[in-house]
């Protein structure tokens, strides 16, 4: 399998700026794709550097104008008076406006622009939060022309990570949408029918927000019930889609503390609904914070499963980019991971 990474995900390190600021921490460290590359090399993976780039109309494709150009402003904007380490919002708009009931505006402070783009306050903006992002879609797409030019596989080893990154959102560590960038992109080399499958604890709620109302990209999410977790307010199993793509997002959300047999249930309706689509290519969200020893999430996956879970993926005969997401036990990302790639070719971990 071709394993795709860059570098400029080591310009984005908010961990511990985000400990000195008081805030909670924040899982998602540069380490994250370090290990995971230290485990498939043991494997012998084919590790390749993005080629090319492939430029901004590609994720201009999926994120609107006006956020693309608040994420490659902010910083050099942001007061340094309020801080020099990194940059969180602090104000949010409501449904309306006080004045008169009036629906409210975006502003011209970039202050107030913050908090209009954000989901919530634990994607910090740094200095190199936008070339970080910016190269993490690069491998994104570098991996998804892999596959368009023959390749039956690849993954492509994201950070920051993307699912919870809507249209003009960010959210949840994420700012750009990779694997909605990589359907995307899909879509306009000419398939006409791409499926994304969200395996990460969170639900995927920027790539539900993409294409709820879009047919020719199936959305299917084993996720966490956002009745108890993140994000809360959107990833239930009423959730299906609307106008043209009533019926193409899945949802199937799971009780804290579910182990492997309930995940797999889960995962085998998906798969399904996949089968049942005939996608033409998958776009997995691989996250592996499903593991019990995970810092977010309660759900109780061994390693072992991982393989199970790739072996089953494989088994939907669908050529098949994987794009990383969450997975914040370090310790063991890089053997989940590598469970994963193993599974889906046919080894054992």
């Amino acid at each position: 399998m071709l394993i795709v990474h860059g570098t400029a995900h080591r310009l984005h390190d908010p961990s511990a700026a985000m400990k000195r600021a008081g805030q909670p921490p924040n899982f998602d460290v540069p380490d994250r794709v370090d290990v995971v590359l230290d485990a498939l090399r043991a494997q012998g993976a084919h590790l390749l550097r993005p080629a090319g780039d492939a430029g901004l109309s590609p994720i201009a494709r999926v994120h609107r104008a006006d956020y693309l150009s608040f994420l490659q402003t902010a910083w050099e904007r942001w007061p340094r008076e309020r801080g020099a380490e990194l940059a969180l919002p602090q104000f949010w708009p409501g449904p309306r406006s006080p004045a008169g009931g009036m629906p409210a505006r975006c502003p011209d402070s970039v202050v107030g622009q913050f908090g209009w783009f954000a989901g919530d306050a634990i994607a910090p903006l740094l200095a190199g939060t936008w070339a970080a992002a910016y190269g993490s879609a690069q491998v994104a797409l570098s991996a998804q022309r892999a596959l368009s030019e023959g390749a039956l596989s690849a993954l492509a080893l994201c950070r920051p990570p993307g699912h919870h990154a809507g249209a003009a959102r960010l959210a949840g560590y994420c700012y750009l949408n990779n694997a909605a960038i990589a359907a995307q992109a899909f879509i306009d080399g000419g398939l006409q029918r791409v499926a994304v499958f969200d395996v990460d604890y969170h639900h995927g709620n920027g790539t539900q927000e993409i294409f709820y109302e879009r047919a020719d990209v199936l959305v299917c999410s084993v996720h966490a019930d956002p009745a108890e977790d993140y994000p809360y307010f959107v990833g239930r199993a009423d959730e299906t889609g609307a106008g043209p793509g009533e019926g193409f997002n899945l949802n199937c959300p799971l009780p804290a503390g579910s182990d492997w047999p309930v995940w797999r249930a889960a995962m085998e309706t998906c798969c399904g609904r996949i089968d049942a689509f005939a996608p033409q290519a998958l776009v997995v969200s691989l996250g592996v914070d499903t593991h019990r020893d995970d810092p977010s999430g309660t759900f109780k996956l061994d390693s072992s499963h991982f393989v199970l879970m790739g072996r089953r993926l494989a088994e939907l005969g669908v050529p098949t980019l994987f794009v990383l997401e969450g997975g914040y036990a370090v310790e063991v990302l890089g053997v989940n991971v590598a469970n994963v790639l193993a599974g889906f070719e046919g080894e054992d971990s």
